[in-house]
């Protein structure tokens, strides 16, 4: 049995999440190590993640219950071991300095990841990163009017590896509306600036904004 689970869950935000997450751990044997939330108050969306020892119940107790409280509170939510690295698909453009340090992150520990492929929109020759033997370089390029056809290949490329999560290493393409819709909850995008939590037109002076309230 894991020693440690981690939940992640969202969903449309309303009173009580939190107290109804926690009780049901509780009350399944649960103990929490680790708690954090974020409240969308812009788009009314709730998010959690809880690390917790899981006491004498079992992985799949857990996830019987919490599909019973998804239903209730429309929650997409994932349960793992913390012990269990992630299948991540890393897209990538021209510039790889994001995709070199996630790399190295994973190659000294820190990042408990398991990278299933690398795909980008220019050939693998316009990277200079020494790249994972045994990890394949996906060569997708996209122009305007092939977009929807790209967006297919990566759809067909997420399914083929089993990709639980994908990132964004600097990758200088905006996913369409269905393909990020396709994505929710399993998408990140590590690129160095205000873009990953203030989408849209000026990101600078939203996040102005934000912490000026």
């Amino acid at each position: 049995m894991p020693d440690r689970l981690i939940l992640t869950l969202s969903c449309c935000d309303r009173p009580g999440i939190t107290a109804r997450v926690t009780g049901l751990l509780f009350e399944l044997g649960g103990n929490i190590l680790e708690a954090q939330q974020f409240n969308d108050i812009e788009d009314g969306e709730f998010f959690m993640r809880v690390a917790f020892a899981p006491g004498g119940s079992g992985i799949d107790g857990y996830r019987a219950a919490l599909e019973g409280l998804a239903g209730e509170l429309g929650m997409r939510w994932t349960l793992r071991a913390a012990s269990a690295a992630c299948r991540v698909l890393i897209l990538v453009s021209k510039f790889d300095h994001c995709l070199s340090d996630l790399l190295y992150r994973q190659r000294i520990g820190e990042l408990p990841m398991e990278v299933v492929a690398i795909a980008g929109n220019h050939p693998r020759a316009a990277l200079s990163a020494a790249l994972p033997d045994g990890v394949p370089y996906h060569h997708l390029p996209v122009t305007p009017e092939t977009k929807p056809q790209q967006e297919a290949a990566l759809r067909a490329l997420i399914a083929e590896t089993g990709a639980e999560l994908v990132v964004l290493a600097r990758y200088m393409q905006v996913l369409s509306n269905a393909l990020s819709a396709d994505l929710a909850g399993r998408c990140i995008n590590i690129h160095h600036s205000f873009l990953p939590g203030f989408k849209g037109a000026k990101p600078y002076h939203q996040a102005h904004a934000r912490g000026s309230r």
